[in-house]
């Protein structure tokens, strides 16, 4: 881009001011007069270097394997998902997260990071207006200045405005543009990502933590039977009607009971502490007493269908898709950005002032200076730059195109997965309820029997430990069952709407 400051007054110092105003004029009829040069580079602005971005083409299913679906109304429903739970302690925890987790709020700050490039962008594409202001004393030497007696120390004093404009032959600064917008959707989709990754980690690691505390009370509960039962034996035993080896098996199954206690506790306090991290609690609450609420495993509720969404429609539905997608997109407009970049740009300067060898006769008609001119500036020879940042452009371009790929296929895998998972988990809850139950009443059978001597005390530990084992299994199948349906809902996109991605981040950095 010329520096017209320098220009005009050098011109300045020349006494000729009438014949440079007169240059200027002739330069900028020049240019102006027949308007070809300014015509041919509007119309060459619409047209953009580079490849116009293409959805990769995905060998999609046309179905899912078959599952319980549910009704488009009931679908709406699935919003907020993480409410079918029917637990106020959740929600809670959930909505906290969504305030003040570190994750999503990094995630909003790259949202702004995106929308202050986007709008560089845009202001690259606008004219520029400068304003100068320039005082000097210098000597002119005679023998510089083809003018007789011209020589000699002076004063010059002007202000100026100057107005450039970069005219976008080949697209560059448009593509910019589109590389700078899709970046923006990527920002607002990984936030969305990370929104939906917070909530299904929450609802998991509070699942986690009520079954580890459930696991905990059943060990406890048991250990607090285990305790009166050495103390029967022993009483009996210090009355005869015992032997030695019944009681010391009922110390045995005592210990083994006992050391299962710390490390439930010890999981317990390690997922009020993940679940303290994930709703956003600060270090002093973190080392505080923590209270995440005494409910139970089995007072949440089991969702028994889920929401119906076709493959194709998951590549809508998925945020990080739409992420890897919107990369794919910034990478593809930066080509075009690398091949302009290989051209010439044209720029276009006007400067309007005042100039004066006393400064009280600035903005005075004698003073004005104006000033029109054009520059075209490119390589000539860059030995390889520009065809090696094309090069890498596209190289890029196919690692997002790659990324985008694995992105969907991991995606539709994690689906396929889920979808079992939540299938067979409920089979075995079902199936795990029944050993229950069934080892429940051969225990009181059992017992019966131990009581009216029919039975040796062995066959009374044995359907107790089975009892505490199944008990065990039980509420680790509940667990699994609840976290394969947040599983499922996180994988198939649900908690967020696809048409209003980052759309109430978005409003709020705009109204900010």
């Amino acid at each position: 881009m010329l520096n017209y400051s320098r220009g005009a007054l050098a011109l300045q110092r020349v006494r000729g001011q009438g014949a440079a105003r007169r240059q200027w004029r002739a330069l900028g009829k020049s240019f102006l007069r027949p308007g070809v040069i300014v015509a041919t580079a509007v119309f060459l602005a619409g047209c953009a270097l580079g490849p116009d971005y293409q959805r990769p083409e995905m060998n999609l299913p046309e179905d899912w394997p078959d599952h319980v679906l549910l009704s488009a109304e009931e679908q709406r429903a699935w919003q907020d998902w993480w409410t079918r739970y029917q637990d106020a302690q959740l929600e809670a925890l959930v909505g906290r997260a969504l305030d003040d987790n570190l994750d999503i709020r990094l995630q909003v700050q790259r949202i702004q990071e995106s929308r202050a490039r986007l709008g560089l962008a845009d202001a690259s594409r606008l004219p520029t207006l400068d304003a100068q202001a320039e005082a000097a004393r210098e000597r002119q030497p005679a023998a510089a200045t083809p003018i007789p007696g011209a020589g000699g120390t002076g004063n010059l004093f002007s202000i100026a405005g100057v107005l450039g404009y970069e005219l976008d032959l080949w697209g560059r600064l448009a593509r910019q543009r589109e590389a700078a917008g899709a970046l923006l959707d990527q920002s607002r989709f990984s936030h969305e990502a990370v929104r939906l990754n917070v909530v299904a980690d929450v609802v998991a690691t509070y699942v986690n933590l009520r079954s580890a505390q459930e696991q905990l009370a059943i060990a406890q509960r048991t250990l607090e039977s285990r305790e009166r039962t050495f103390e029967l034996e022993r009483i009996r035993h210090e009355d005869g009607e015992t032997d030695a080896l019944t009681l010391r098996q009922s110390a045995s199954e005592l210990e083994t009971t006992r050391a299962r206690v710390p490390p439930l506790r010890q999981q317990v306090r390690a997922l009020e502490s993940a679940l303290a991290v994930l709703v956003g609690m600060g270090p002093g609450e973190l080392l505080a007493e923590l209270d995440f609420g005494d409910g139970r495993l089995a007072d949440l509720e089991l969702p028994d269908q889920v929401p119906a969404v076709l493959p194709s429609e998951l590549l809508r539905r998925r945020p990080d898709i739409r992420a890897a997608e919107a990369g794919l997109m910034a990478s593809t407009a930066e080509i075009g950005i690398a091949e302009a970049d290989r051209l010439p740009r044209l720029n276009l300067m006007g400067l309007l002032g005042t100039a004066a060898t006393d400064a009280g006769d600035l903005f005075t008609r004698p003073a004005e200076t104006w000033g029109l001119g054009a520059s075209v500036a490119g390589p000539l020879f860059d030995f390889g730059r520009g065809r090696a940042r094309v090069e890498t452009a596209e190289a890029l371009r196919d690692q997002a195109e790659t990324r985008y790929a694995i992105t969907v296929t991991q995606a539709f895998r994690e689906v396929r997965d889920a979808l079992v998972l939540y299938q067979t988990t409920d089979e075995r809850v079902g199936a795990v309820r029944r050993q229950v139950q069934a080892i429940e009443e051969t225990r009181d059978l059992a017992q019966i029997r131990y009581e009216e001597g029919f039975t040796g005390f062995i066959e009374l530990l044995d359907a107790e430990r089975a009892l505490l084992e199944a008990e065990l299994a039980l509420s680790q199948a509940l667990r699994d069952r609840l976290n394969a349906t947040a599983t499922l809902f996180k994988v198939m996109g649900g908690g967020w709407e696809p048409d209003r991605s980052g759309s109430g981040i978005a409003r709020a950095l705009s109204d900010g």
